[in-house]
C-alpha cells in the first residue's frame, strides 16, 4: 500500500506559516478551553482573556492586535491540535483510524463522484487508506472556508499527485482558485491522521510552496 507520507508523532509541526501543537485531551471535554490556554502559551497573556470569538458560523477568529493571525483546532478522542499561522486563513483536523462500514456507500453518498469512482477502483486496505485522508484533507479545508461538511464535500474533489500527496484539483467558485489552497497531511499519533488546509490572505505573509 502507497501510504505518501511518513509518520510523525511528536510535534510541534511547522508548516509554511503556520504551527500546529499535539496535546493530550480529556475525551468529552470542549476543545476550547485547552486551546486557548495553548495559544495564550505561544502569544502571552491570559488564556480568558485573549480577543478570540467564533464568527456566525461558529469559526474561531483573533482579534485586535492579533487580527493578523489565523487559527483552529480539532480534538478527538484524547488527542487536541491547536493551529495558528501568520496572515492566513486556516482549517485543521483530526481523524481516529477506525473500521469503517459501508464506505463506498458513504464515499458514493457524499464525495466527489471522480473520488468515489477511485476509490470503488481500489483493493482494501488501501481503499480504508485514502478513504480517511479523503475526509480530514476535505474536512480542514472547510473548516477554514468556514461552514464546515454542511457546505458539501462533494463540492471539491482532491487527487493524490505524483509524491503521494493529496492535491485539491478543483473546487466551486465559493472555495476560491483551487491553486491557492495549501494542503498539508500527517500521521498525528499511531491512531490518529491529521490534515491542516490554509490559504494566504490579501496583504498577509502566508507564502511558500505547499508542504507535505
Amino acid at each position: 500500500m502507497t501510504t505518501g507520507l511518513p509518520a510523525t508523532l511528536d510535534g510541534p509541526w511547522r508548516f509554511g506559516p503556520v504551527t500546529v501543537w499535539r496535546r493530550a485531551h480529556v475525551p468529552g471535554q470542549r476543545g476550547e478551553p485547552q486551546a486557548r490556554q495553548v495559544l495564550a502559551q505561544r502569544l502571552g497573556g491570559e488564556p480568558a482573556a485573549l480577543p478570540l470569538w467564533r464568527d456566525e458560523r461558529g469559526r474561531p477568529e483573533l482579534g485586535g492586535a492579533l487580527a493578523h493571525l489565523g487559527t483552529g483546532w480539532s480534538h478527538s478522542g484524547d488527542v487536541l491540535l491547536v493551529a495558528l499561522g501568520e496572515g492566513v486563513r486556516l482549517g485543521v483536523d483530526l481523524e481516529l483510524l477506525r473500521p469503517r462500514a459501508r464506505m463506498l456507500e458513504i464515499a458514493a453518498r457524499f464525495f466527489h463522484p471522480d473520488e468515489s469512482a477511485w476509490l470503488h477502483s481500489l483493493d482494501e486496505p488501501e481503499r480504508t487508506h485514502w478513504f480517511f485522508r479523503l475526509w480530514c484533507a476535505k474536512e480542514a479545508i472547510l473548516k477554514a472556508h468556514g461552514q464546515g461538511i454542511s457546505f458539501g464535500l462533494h463540492r471539491l474533489r482532491l487527487a493524490p499527485g505524483p509524491d503521494g500527496a493529496l492535491q485539491l484539483r478543483w473546487c466551486e467558485a465559493a472555495l476560491g482558485e483551487a491553486a491557492q489552497w495549501h494542503l498539508h497531511e500527517w500521521q498525528a499519533s499511531d491512531a490518529f491522521r491529521a490534515a491542516l488546509a490554509w490559504y494566504p490572505l490579501a496583504g498577509g505573509t502566508g507564502a511558500g510552496q505547499n508542504q507535505r
